[in-house]
């Protein structure tokens, strides 16, 4: 068995991409000190796989945590790289906390990496490395601005330390930058799990339809575009998550052409607020009860993916479309509401 290590793997995409690795033949151990995530999640993985997923409950920041595991599993053959902070707005609050936690927690697992004789390493990064674009598309050679927001910066050093890291080992290693990963898995067992009042979109809009927000806002109507409301690449998480499977079959089969490659994870289609909302209303049945405000720190106007180069090179295909996204999203929902009234 191919034994891969995922760090953060009790949350949102980590939990998904463990489901898709344990269907394509992999072995796989969790970290996951649980401070933004729930452990309660594998237990869905176990209900879709069969089987129960060994989760080391440690914080990465902590070296001698990291290194045990290593010491545990000298077999582990890849990492997948979730385990970081990724609220914006929380990272503009409090930047610190954000450089601390998802530098740190890097630093620790490739110096693991290169102790321990890791040769495959895929980063979870994001599409916030771009900054601002001047234009959508963006590919994986367009221009990185400024990030916007703390969170962004640690992406952008995060690569460039995954990067150096990489050159200077030999460790083969994957940047994933992800646009908005969005729905939950098609069975209902897993989904994301948001730590207090969501922060991003789509768990706002399903909290408010099921009746645990009264209201959510859209935060500004004036931007540049076609109804004044932020754009975004929205991408299903199962998508996103058979991603990772599909790069790390790409490394380990030494496919790669240099020990630092880069893939943006996105449909290629931008969608506004307001259409996202429009869309789950649609597939759920549900007026949703939303004000606009003001602009939110940190956020940029729109940004969608050029995606062809994952679908060429890795052969990796977006299966699911806005409304799939909505719908299980939505789905998810009302089971968590179920559990709860239990």
């Amino acid at each position: 068995m191919k034994k891969i290590l995922v760090t953060g793997g009790c949350g949102y995409i980590g939990s998904h991409t463990i489901v898709d690795l344990l269907q394509h033949g992999y072995e796989v151990i969790s970290a996951d000190n649980n401070s933004r995530s729930n452990p309660e999640i594998l237990d869905g993985v176990e209900k879709i796989i069969g089987r129960k997923i060994k989760n080391y409950h440690v914080d990465l920041c902590v070296f001698d945590d990291a290194h045990a595991i290593f010491q545990e599993n000298p077999d582990i053959i890849g990492i997948i790289h979730f385990a970081a902070f990724k609220a914006v707005g929380e990272s503009v609050e409090n930047p610190l906390l954000y450089y601390d936690n998802n530098l740190n927690s890097l630093i620790n697992i490739l110096r693991c990496c290169e102790e321990f004789g890791v040769p495959n390493f895929v980063f979870s990064s994001s599409c916030t490395v771009y900054g601002n674009p001047d234009s959508s598309p963006v590919t994986e050679d367009s221009q990185m601005k400024k990030a916007e927001s703390p969170y962004g910066s640690t992406k952008q050093m995060g690569e460039e330390i995954v990067h150096q890291t990489a050159n200077s080992n030999n460790i083969q290693s994957v940047l994933l930058r992800y646009f908005n990963p969005v729905g939950a898995h098609p069975s209902g067992e897993i989904g994301e799990i948001p730590i207090g009042r969501p922060a991003n979109l789509v768990p706002a809009i399903t909290q408010t339809a099921i009746g645990k927000l009264p209201q959510m806002q859209v935060y500004g109507n004036d931007y540049p575009t076609r109804d004044g409301s932020c754009v975004r690449d929205y991408i299903h998480v199962s998508d996103i998550a058979h991603a990772h499977t599909l790069a790390l079959d790409y490394l380990i089969a030494e496919k790669n052409k240099t020990n630092c490659e880069i893939f943006n994870l996105g449909t290629g289609n931008g969608y506004t607020v307001l259409e996202v909302i429009n869309t789950f209303e649609k597939v759920s049945g549900q007026k949703l009860n939303y004000t606009i405000a003001g602009r939110r720190a940190g956020d940029i106007i729109g940004i969608y993916a050029n995606n062809e180069k994952a679908r060429q090179v890795l052969g990796w295909t977006p299966a699911y479309n806005l409304e799939d996204m909505m719908l299980t999203a939505w789905n998810w929902e009302i089971k968590l509401a179920n559990n709860t009234s239990k």
